[in-house]
């Protein structure tokens, strides 16, 4: 059993490399293994959602769809990509992750199809269904999720991880909150919850890619030249924290600019120091690198909103699709492959998909950053390429994530 001093890394949940299959089994496994692992379905029901719902958000933008009799398309697109779509993957890895650190079994079978069916529920609720019941399936969904997670790092006494709880509940608390202001039962703008899960997950992203990105690419490129410095890391992460949080509340201009620019200059230097040029051979990890150089540039374009320079969803489109974005679909991609028994290699799919996500992300703060360029040709064709990755990312790895392992293990 693992012991309570485990650290919390997505490198734990990647499997180990493929090996030679169990004795006297001369063929790969068959069947069906859809709900073997929270990360087969989970991830599965993500790339397809991310690939239809900004399509979806563009139509009823361009007045070609209806949108939520209550909720205004720009407000349903922002929701739905963070307690949606990212949710997915986060409970995904974290189900699977759970499973690891623990020794202990994680949801699977009917119990997880049953979560993954709350979760879909929580979907058409947040388009067809007054806001109430929307908000309480979404709370069912991460319930679902937290209750079980809870208890297999409880019961192997994993106290270290016990902080995932923390974040999870943080997304509950700030989605009640979304759906509670829209119908004015609180006197507060939907907008504030929604940009405090966006920087949620930017801080989840700092630690956890802060610790493995620069890992991985020791582990592959032997004799890489890297610097890393627990202070720069603490600095970097803390301030990052700050100005996160003077943006949501607000605060003076100049202050905001100020601990925006210093965040943005301290991620930049940690990341420099990871040696990101060394891995332009190998898309696995140039896409960890180059989504996570779009933390320091939302940083940057959000002091640049802060002094009035630009609109604030410059910064937030940098974080969501160039980091969020980027960083999901190239972990989407890593512990499938190494969870379904294969080798940690991209193939040219995968590369098309890191490809066209990054291509999204140029795409729809172009038009913000420099004037002239047509908003709506732009935001339509960076749509596009989000959906082709994610649709390119469904269409590739649905088979893999269906079928058993190839190497005859469970999961």
């Amino acid at each position: 059993m693992p012991s309570s001093s485990t650290l919390i890394t997505i490198a734990e949940i990647e499997a180990r490399r493929p090996g030679a299959r169990p004795s006297g089994q001369d063929a790969p496994p068959q069947g069906v293994a859809l709900f073997a692992l929270g990360f087969r379905p989970l991830y599965l029901l993500a790339a397809l959602f991310a690939a239809l719902g900004v399509p979806l958000w563009i139509a009823q933008f361009a007045g070609l769809l209806p949108g939520p009799a209550w909720l205004p398309a720009m407000l349903w697109h922002g929701h739905e990509m963070v307690f949606g779509f990212a949710i997915a993957v986060i409970a995904g890895f974290l189900f699977t992750a759970g499973q690891n650190w623990t020794g202990l079994p994680t949801p699977k079978g009917w119990k997880l199809a049953v979560i993954c069916l709350l979760w879909v529920a929580a979907r058409v609720a947040n388009y067809a269904a007054p806001p109430l019941v929307a908000m309480v399936l979404d709370a069912a969904f991460l319930l679902s999720v937290m209750v079980p997670l809870g208890s297999v790092l409880w019961r192997s006494r994993n106290t270290r991880n016990l902080f995932v709880l923390a974040i999870l509940t943080a997304f509950l608390v700030a989605n009640s909150l979304f759906h509670l202001s829209l119908p004015g039962r609180l006197p507060f703008d939907p907008l504030t919850p929604l940009h405090f899960a966006i920087f949620v997950v930017v801080m989840l992203e700092s630690v956890i890619a802060g610790r493995v990105v620069p890992m991985f690419t020791a582990n592959v490129i032997r004799g890489v030249r890297q610097w890393r410095n627990e202070q720069l890391d603490a600095l970097a992460i803390g301030a990052t924290g700050a100005a996160l949080l003077l943006v949501l509340g607000n605060a003076g201009a100049g202050l905001t600019a100020a601990a925006c620019a210093v965040a943005a200059a301290l991620q930049a230097t940690r990341l420099a120091g990871w040696n990101p040029w060394a891995t332009r051979g190998n898309p696995l990890l140039w896409i960890l690198h180059l989504s996570y150089a779009w933390i320091p540039v939302g940083l940057l374009l959000l002091a640049f909103a802060a002094l009035g320079k630009l609109p604030q969803s410059a910064g937030l489109h940098a974080l969501t699709i160039g980091s969020m974005g980027g960083l999901i679909i190239g972990m989407m991609t890593r512990t499938a492959l190494g969870h379904t028994g294969r080798l940690l290699a991209a193939g040219r799919a995968e590369t098309a998909m890191f490809v066209l996500v990054q291509l999204a992300a140029v795409l729809r703060v172009a038009p913000v950053l420099f004037e002239g360029l047509p908003w709506m040709p732009f935001v339509t064709a960076a749509s596009v390429c989000w959906s082709a990755a994610f649709a390119l990312y469904f269409a590739t790895y649905a088979p893999k994530l269906i079928a058993p392992r190839v190497d005859g293990r469970p999961g």
